[in-house]
């Protein structure tokens, strides 16, 4: 329990993105409170990839890292928790927590990530971020060169399969269920000897996350090392919306270059603005997030 209610800013969510937009704000000497559930999208994922100097660290030991380092400008704040709701006040904006507790603060910053949801088949959930993976930039190359699939239909089994077969010639695409590609992209897949399964997976057999075979509803099985697959997701904090934030058509929270949403006062970083889901980007949104709220706080007091 803090004894500080009311803040400069406001960040919810305290993976990389809050903790860097925390970092720029702390060193910009503002009384900011960092609310957080610990509960990281990619808590299952065992290491990331493609983040300078962190290469190959376990999710965890970078944002435990990061924390420390956070935790060390006196002017931040943090709160274990889980930011109920939102609402707006004369001198900015009021976060009630599920604690019951409140807090305010002239901006806020979203930086909640996403959740995704997980398609109803056996296996699959455990082997999210660890042998079912999202990005070839993020784990591809640990992957290279062996059995791979892309689960996927349309133009998206198409492109991601095309992407995909720079890492592996060893590569089928999963549709699970009859194809959507055209008479075009299916040549043009067969071309590079990419197989088209169109039978519906019945479930993935693997052990502590790692696929062994994958299992067919018609009875078939293939062995496998890993699949690429694109989840549906929802916002993991329903509170922009309810402060009238625009979503993108793909349900991420609309903002601009400067990470601002459509709400004066409210900002929003990392994974719930865009499908580049990395630690890295995540970092960068998220200094760009702090660094302008901090600008809007000097010109407004000026």
């Amino acid at each position: 329990m803090i004894d500080d209610r009311d803040f400069d800013v406001i960040i919810i969510g305290g993976s990389y993105s809050g903790l860097s937009a925390g970092m720029a704000l702390g060193r910009a000497l503002r009384q900011v409170l960092i609310i957080d559930s610990g509960k990281p999208c990619n808590a299952q994922t065992p290491h990331s990839h493609n983040f300078l100097t962190q290469d190959g660290q376990t999710p965890q030991e970078i944002s435990s890292k990061a924390r420390k380092q956070v935790a060390n400008y006196p002017t931040i704040r943090f709160h274990e928790g889980y930011a109920l709701s939102a609402r707006k006040i004369d001198k900015g904006f009021e976060i009630a927590t599920r604690s019951g507790d409140r807090f305010t603060a002239k901006k806020l910053i979203f930086a909640t990530g996403i959740k995704d949801i997980m398609p109803n088949i056996e296996g699959f959930a455990q082997c999210w971020g660890i042998s079912i993976i999202h990005c070839p930039y993020c784990h591809g190359y640990e992957v290279k060169h062996q059995k791979t699939a892309v689960f996927g239909n349309g133009e998206y089994g198409f492109e991601f399969s095309k992407m995909i077969h720079n890492w592996t010639e060893d590569l089928s695409l999963f549709t699970n269920g009859k194809s959507t590609l055209t008479g075009e992209q299916t040549e043009k897949l067969r071309e590079h000897n990419i197989n088209i399964i169109e039978t519906e997976v019945d479930r993935f057999e693997h052990h502590q996350g790692q696929i062994k075979v994958v299992h067919f509803k018609d009875g078939s099985k293939t062995m496998l090392k890993a699949l690429y697959a694109r989840t549906d997701f929802e916002q993991h904090s329903d509170i922009p919306k309810a402060l009238g934030c625009e979503l993108t058509e793909e349900g991420y929270i609309e903002v601009d270059m400067f990470q601002k949403t459509t709400i004066d006062g409210v900002f929003a970083c990392g994974d719930n603005t865009t499908f580049m889901r990395s630690v890295s980007n995540a970092v960068a949104a998220g200094t760009v997030a702090g660094a302008v709220v901090n600008k809007e706080l000097i010109d407004e007091a000026f």
